[in-house]
């Protein structure tokens, strides 16, 4: 790249998975020349500090889980440190070379440092103006929330970073929140060696946007495992009276002291905060074309930002669904919109009523499209069905003892959701997307047929099951 270059047709400020992928849709079959700016790595956070690392983490745990709950097979077990190694490499030691080699290898240039808006179509880089001739599209995404608790800054806490990219495993570790980031965080940290993990959530369950069942069967999976799991209990207040500034995970500083709701108090060698996310719309420049400098950044069907129609916003910036997946398919309908309208042709529109989930925890939860109570608060015609999918022969050959459940939601005739839980169903949610979004009537499910003996013989059972209610037996 002409380092003195300045102008392009497309600039995108945020170098994850949906800022590559946009850059890649307006420019591969349009002629246009883009190119992507980012400040730390190319391939963002999920391929350094998220998606990639914790799976790289989770798996090898599962694996000695699931054979250790397999009669004849014995002898089962964990290498902490070839488990971090593997990791190591799948986030290619913080290396963004091979992501850098795709972007150019696509005609897509790649410049380095902080991009803020200045103005219409008008990107600064640490001093250096650039120019967008058609759009700017913004994927900075989001950190993570460290909540105003008394002492939890000061104790200088492990973010998602630290727990995905750990390198000292904690004996004694409290999780403050009881998502997803949280209870996969738990089971890693549990499954690689941690004596005693604590999750403190200040609602009812584990997991509460999904059926209620998925947390409550995930907390008593913990249980099983001696993960201690707080719920309706906050933190008031963090003690640390020795921190330090060892770098991104490892400890950093002596015991904290964690003080909760109820007065009791949990000592541990590192706390995790796992409450949330914040947009990095901070400082990026929104004043500039009159936004709000704070906060997601609202957008129409076109991933553009009303009012702006050369600004376009992708991924967890926008706040629609905070999940590497939807970013990316964002990002492709942005990219197409982008080609489309510089060739003066009609834009696509992009659809977020079905958005597919799953949390890799032991077991797995998947989920997508409407809970129960989501479609009932749509006002929608709701009926339900659930199966116990430990009763499936194809679960009783995945391990002796399966637990999990499975409940699909209807909306008369049409299925608007789908949850599972359990060993192995992450490859389930698929079907249920795509069951989902082409609207397949019930009658037409019943000739998809299952493979046997296989997990996904539960739509079978499932199908039956819906059957028997509406016969009244």
């Amino acid at each position: 790249m002409n380092p003195d270059r300045t102008e392009w047709d497309v600039i995108v400020i945020g170098g994850g998975p949906p800022g590559e992928i946009a850059a890649q849709y307006a420019t591969q079959f349009s002629g246009l020349e883009a190119v992507i700016v980012e400040q730390e790595l190319l391939g963002g956070e999920c391929s350094f500090w998220a998606c990639m690392p914790s799976k790289g983490l989770l798996r090898p745990v599962e694996l000695v889980s699931n054979s250790r709950d397999l009669h004849g097979v014995t002898g089962a077990r964990l290498d902490v440190q070839a488990v971090l190694d593997r990791r190591d490499k799948i986030v290619n030691h913080h290396d963004d070379t091979s992501q850098v080699d795709w972007a150019t290898g696509a005609g897509i240039d790649v410049v380095r440092g902080r991009g803020r808006l200045a103005g219409e179509k008008t990107v600064t880089v640490d001093g250096r103006t650039l120019t967008a001739r058609h759009a700017v599209v913004l994927a900075t995404g989001t950190r993570a929330s460290v909540p105003p608790i008394d002492g939890l800054r000061e104790a200088r806490p492990w973010t998602s970073r630290d727990a995905t990219n750990v390198h000292e495993i904690p004996r004694r570790i409290v999780i403050v929140g009881g998502g997803v980031v949280s209870c996969e965080a738990a089971t890693w940290f549990r499954g690689l060696g941690a004596e005693e993990v604590t999750i403190v959530e200040g609602s009812e369950r584990l997991l509460s946007k999904n059926e209620p069942f998925a947390g409550e069967i995930v907390a008593a999976a913990f249980a099983d495992s001696g993960v201690t799991v707080r719920t309706k209990t906050r933190v008031t207040d963090v003690a640390r009276p020795v921190v330090n500034d060892n770098g991104e995970g490892l400890i950093h500083g002596g015991e904290v002291t964690v003080t909760l709701s109820d007065g009791s108090t949990v000592t541990a060698d590192e706390i995790l905060v796992a409450a949330g996310r914040t947009p990095n719309s901070d400082d990026l420049g929104l004043e500039t074309v009159g936004l709000e400098p704070k906060g997601f950044v609202d957008v129409d069907e076109h991933l553009t930002v009303p009012g702006i129609d050369w600004l376009y916003v992708v991924g967890d910036l926008n706040g629609k669904a905070l999940l590497t997946h939807m970013g990316k398919y964002q990002a492709r309908i942005a990219g197409d919109v982008i080609a489309d309208r510089a060739a003066g042709n009609a834009a696509r529109q992009h659809d977020h009523a079905i958005v597919p989930q799953v949390t890799f925890t032991d077991p797995e939860v998947g989920s997508a499209g409407l809970t129960e109570a989501q479609a009932r608060d749509a006002g929608l015609d709701v009926s339900v069905a659930e199966y116990d999918m430990a009763a499936l022969a194809g679960t009783y050959l995945v391990r002796d003892h399966y637990t999990g459940r499975a409940k699909l939601v209807l909306d008369g005739d049409r299925l608007v959701g789908a949850t599972f839980v359990g060993t192995g169903i992450a490859e389930l949610v698929h079907s249920a997307t795509v069951a989902i979004q082409a609207k397949v009537p019930l009658g037409e499910l019943w000739h998809a047929v299952p493979s046997y003996p296989t997990i996904s013989e539960v739509w079978l059972r499932l199908l039956e099951t819906i059957d028997s209610q509406r016969r009244g037996k």
